[in-house]
């Protein structure tokens, strides 16, 4: 048996099959597709953490959507947005997707295509905060109607294709909103599928920026947690959202 171990619960060594059942549910990528999920060791002045690695990117708000979206990815994300929120309302929250598909917070949410944001994934991606929604240079956009199916009797086929209809124009009103165009041009864009390179997503409205490189705003403030680390204090995890403000002069 194989065993690892995961900040998650408390630094304890536990078999690998329940690591990895913890890092499904957390919403990291299943461990069969990348093989073990990669441990990171921190030296503080309290001694040394280990992290895997996506709890180690939410430490620096940085929050990963991989797969369909499902309930459960929904929950985990939406946990995590919360918990964001919590720790600093104002300090943006770096979303980066990889989706085909499947805010209720006052933290500003930038959101980044690594690869596709489709159907559900490209709403996502348009609704991140205004001037902080880009895409790779290679990734994909795709949006369309919502699609379904329903079984039964024909009245209750009838019902479930009236509240389908009325999935469509809610959709198309978010779409519409976010990126701007006429609800006439984004229900005729939605009637199938259509792809889109970055720079045609970009003049969609469905993204602000194309960037081939990280944000300077992530590494500024990595370098900033890095120095704060390394000069100890409480360990690099920052100040927080209490302690700067009993900070602040009266």
């Amino acid at each position: 048996m194989f065993w690892s171990r995961i900040a998650g619960v408390g630094g304890r060594w536990l078999p690998s099959a329940v690591v990895r059942h913890h890092l499904s549910v957390a919403g990291a990528p299943p461990a069969r597709c990348y093989g073990l999920i990669p441990m990171v060791i921190e030296h503080t002045s309290r001694g040394e953490r280990a992290y895997d690695i996506f709890s180690r990117l939410l430490k620096e708000r940085i929050v990963c959507i991989n797969g369909p979206i499902s309930d459960d990815t929904a929950a985990v994300v939406v946990a995590q947005l919360l918990f964001l929120e919590s720790e600093n309302p104002s300090k943006p929250v770096h979303v980066y997707i990889n989706s085909p598909g499947g805010v209720y917070i006052r933290s500003p949410v930038t959101t980044l295509c690594i690869g596709q944001a489709a159907s559900m994934g490209s709403l996502l991606l348009t609704a991140g905060a205004p001037g902080e929604r880009r895409a790779l240079p290679n990734s994909r956009v795709m949006i369309h109607q919502p699609s379904g199916g329903a079984s039964g009797q024909a009245s209750d086929i009838a019902i479930h294709a009236k509240e389908i209809l009325k999935v469509r124009e809610r959709l198309n009103s978010i779409y519409a909103k976010h990126t701007g165009q006429e609800i006439e041009r984004i229900e005729q864009s939605m009637e199938r599928d259509m792809f889109m390179s970055p720079d045609e997503a970009k003049e969609f409205g469905l993204i602000d920026e194309v960037i081939e490189h990280r944000p300077i705003a992530l590494v500024s403030d990595a370098v900033e947690r890095s120095e704060a680390t390394s000069s100890g204090g409480n360990g690099g995890i920052g100040k927080s959202a209490n302690e700067e403000k009993d900070e602040t002069p009266a």
